[in-house]
């Protein structure tokens, strides 16, 4: 073996600091400099000095629907995507994650709606809320729908 054909360690070590003289970086400040504010503890984020921070000069949002990003939305199925399931086959949220439409995990904690974008050319029935066109386009197809929409109080 040649030192040429070693091969190549691409990771260093991680400077362990406050060890010691020995250890690089270790004696006295420790790579904090010299007095002061910063070398003696931490330094909130967004600190500026006593100045008032940007995040507190900015204004706030005000109106009816300043808490509406922080609202969790149903997960959303087109009705065009129950064509992958079999014929006359009950839609509910079950048959959803075993055909592996939704996932699993959000669609129980979300929830799923059925919406009307595409088109639908089996029957079948739907145990799920519905959008009006939803409804439409499943009844349309020979198919049924047990829950028409669902309601939110919050």
């Amino acid at each position: 073996m040649r030192l040429n054909q070693l091969s190549k360690i691409v990771t260093k070590k991680k400077k362990r600091l406050g060890r010691g003289y020995g250890s690089g970086k270790g004696g006295h400040t420790v790579g904090r400099g010299q007095k002061g504010q910063k070398v003696r503890s931490k330094i909130k984020l967004g600190f500026e000095g006593g100045q008032l921070p940007l995040i507190r000069r900015l204004p706030l949002q005000k109106g009816k629907g300043k808490f509406k990003s922080f609202q969790k939305k149903s997960i959303i199925v087109n009705v065009k995507y129950l064509n992958l399931l079999p014929k006359d086959s009950v839609v509910d949220l079950k048959t959803l994650i075993k055909c592996k439409i939704v996932k699993e995990k959000p669609a129980k904690k979300l929830g799923v709606k059925i919406l009307g974008d595409g088109e639908l050319k089996k029957p079948l029935m739907v145990k799920l809320p519905c959008s009006k066109g939803a409804i439409k386009k499943i009844e349309k197809a020979g198919g049924k729908v047990e829950v028409k929409s669902k309601t939110r109080f919050w």
